[in-house]
């Protein structure tokens, strides 16, 4: 099973940066690219799967239908346990931009590797949180804990 399609909704959160456009983009391209999704329950639909991330009432939204466009399911995660893992993140990726700017690549492949520690922890949360109600590979977990930095920086 997978994600054949990813919606974020983005109803009242600023406009992103040109930066957070990007992680947008790329982490879409690539999910959709390869990823493994699968709700694990004896009578969940038959993937793939068509997503939408929202952040409603301060929650983390996934709203799952069928390629058919079927309800699936929908779960809500609190932001809570993401609200540090986020922040890091950004504030990692800020430097990052930077960096590429003016530092010597030895200094922005030590910054790139303190970003992908982050993003690996953040992914690792995401299973955690999803466990019971969504089967997730690491790598469809680290391109969906993206797009919930990409949420959650306007939410």
């Amino acid at each position: 099973m997978h994600i054949c399609h990813i919606e974020i909704e983005t109803d009242g959160l600023p406009a992103p940066t040109p930066e957070i456009e990007q992680e947008r983009k790329v982490a879409i391209f690539d999910l959709l690219e390869e990823n493994t999704f699968s709700i694990p329950r004896d009578d969940a639909p038959d993937g793939p799967y068509r997503v939408t991330l929202a952040i409603r009432e301060k929650r983390l939204v996934f709203d799952i239908d069928t390629e058919a466009g079927e309800d699936a399911t929908e779960f809500h995660l609190s932001l809570q346990p993401f609200r540090q893992t986020v922040k890091d993140y950004w504030q990692i990726c800020e430097s990052y931009f930077n960096a590429v700017k003016t530092l010597p690549p030895n200094q922005i492949e030590t910054i790139d590797m303190a970003r992908r520690g982050i993003h690996n922890e953040g992914a690792r949360l995401l299973q955690e949180r999803l466990d019971g109600k969504a089967e997730i590979d690491t790598d469809t977990a680290r391109r969906l804990f993206t797009l919930i930095c990409v949420l959650h920086f306007g939410g």
